[in-house]
């Protein structure tokens, strides 16, 4: 069992389920008493929350990129970016070290392929969601295109997920306003964008296909991990 590293923290509620995740996927494949092989590094999310209102992505792409070298020097043999935001910083990251850096719109992506939507929509921060990096990656290297809901749908979902899903507060009266949110935007399938959205979501919710990212880059994960 290759040995993973896990870059969180951000926030730390989405990074236990990562670890949880993880260890009932080895547990799962392998049964017994496995348990996933992982080094974590759990950043403080409040310095780089404030990086990103900011801008300060540079500061941010040298932190994590510290943070994956520790990660490399403990042992990992692969990166795992517990956030879909800070894949804005992928390039720069995965530069910063030797070992594979499992990207998150990759094990999406084939997902999305298998269930044959062709015009999925994403559910994110406003970074993830406007900016290029997340949207301009799927369509690029997968040939994917996504829709967002209207800025004042794509306000209300960042502020649930920062002011809310990142502290630990799951509200009944978001969920409504998400899935009201999302039914006015359509799409012939749901991203969970954002490693908090399966906090607040989930596929029951919906009619058309769901695609939990922190589900799928764990899954991913567990494939690399697992590989002989």
């Amino acid at each position: 069992m290759k040995k993973l590293g896990i870059l969180g923290g951000m926030s730390w509620e989405s990074s236990a389920v990562y670890y949880r995740l993880l260890n009932e996927g080895v547990r799962a494949r392998m049964g017994g008493l496995a348990s996933a092989r992982v080094v974590m590094a759990s950043v403080e999310f409040s310095e780089i929350a404030a990086m990103q209102a900011e801008g300060r992505w540079a500061d941010a792409a040298a932190l994590l990129a510290s943070e994956a070298r520790g990660l490399e020097a403990a042992g990992a043999e692969a990166i795992v970016l517990a956030t879909n935001t800070m894949h804005k910083l992928a390039p720069e990251i995965a530069g910063a070290v030797k070992v594979p850096f499992l990207h998150i719109a990759d094990a999406l992506a084939g997902a999305i392929r298998t269930s044959g939507a062709v015009s999925p929509l994403l559910l994110a921060t406003r970074f993830t969601m406007v900016e290029p990096f997340y949207r301009d990656y799927l369509r690029e290297k997968h040939g994917i295109t996504v829709r967002v809901p209207d800025e004042a749908g794509r306000a209300e979902i960042h502020r649930i997920i920062y002011e809310e899903l990142c502290r630990g507060i799951v509200s009944s009266a978001s969920k409504a306003r998400a899935l009201e949110i999302a039914a006015a935007a359509g799409g012939d399938g749901i991203i969970f964008g954002c490693t908090e959205i399966m906090l607040l979501l989930s596929a029951a919710d919906f009619s058309v296909p769901t695609f939990d990212t922190t589900a799928l880059h764990v899954a991913a994960a567990l494939d690399f991990s697992l590989s002989s």
